[in-house]
């Protein structure tokens, strides 16, 4: 996996975000994903399981039982999946991007957008869907973690009593601990930036209500203004008909 390209995405997005989506751009790439490279791929390359019988086979199925599904290879996806809402925000900036030169081209200099990388129009609304889409997909994986594991615990002794096991048998996790300190490590920096993802999200919208907010009172003042004068009252002539 070339997690520079990943990093070379993100980077890109980071010009178009507010201040909650620095944080969240930091959070994601210098701390989840150094540890998960630098780290946690260590931690679980050690994913022994040892259980107390010599059955055949029996290994295996439990290892299968307790480690459905790989923690590294759920964190890699998650990490992919949650820069993938990047691409759409990405690709709407070119788009305008490409609109606006055969805009200049075809107008002689003339400009559709002034200014395409500006959070404005749809473009607002990509960004917007964006977050949204990373914030559930934050917290999608949250759950699947949760779900299968039953919690974000890492026991030392789990019992297994499947085919071809002649009986219940204790198998133990190496360096439980370790696993612990790293599983909590990444669900909470997941709701960290969950959390990033629902302040950037509320203050958009706030911004653009403000923002609306502010033309609608400019708007009136300004027909107030320019409001015209009464008619005057029309004269009668005080000569009497005849």
């Amino acid at each position: 996996m070339n997690w520079s390209e990943l990093q070379t995405l993100l980077s890109g997005v980071n010009q178009y975000s507010t201040g909650f989506g620095r944080i969240w751009l930091a959070m994601v790439f210098i701390f989840r994903m150094m540890v998960f490279v630098v780290a946690a791929q260590r931690v679980w390359g050690e994913d022994n399981l040892v259980c107390n019988t010599a059955q055949p086979g029996c290994n295996n199925v439990c290892y299968d039982h307790i480690f459905p599904i790989s923690h590294i290879r759920l964190w890699a996806l998650q990490l992919i999946f949650i820069t993938c809402p990047s691409l759409m925000v990405v690709g709407h900036v070119k788009y305008r991007m490409k609109k606006n030169r055969e805009y200049t081209a075809f107008h002689k200099g003339a400009q559709l957008y002034a200014n395409p990388g500006k959070k404005h129009g749809g473009l607002w609304w990509t960004y917007l869907l964006s977050l949204v889409l990373k914030a559930g997909i934050d917290t999608g994986f949250l759950y699947i973690l949760y779900h299968i594991y039953d919690g974000y615990d890492m026991p030392r002794l789990s019992k297994c009593s499947l085919d071809p096991c002649p009986n219940i048998v204790d198998c133990f996790i190496s360096r439980p601990t370790e696993k612990k300190i790293f599983t909590l490590f990444m669900v909470v920096s997941s709701a960290f930036c969950i959390l990033m993802c629902v302040c950037e999200m509320v203050y958009l919208i706030c911004k653009r209500i403000r923002k609306h907010i502010k033309s609608e009172v400019h708007r009136q003042m300004f027909a107030e203004s320019h409001e015209m004068a009464p008619l005057a009252a029309p004269r009668y002539s005080k000569t009497p008909i005849r």
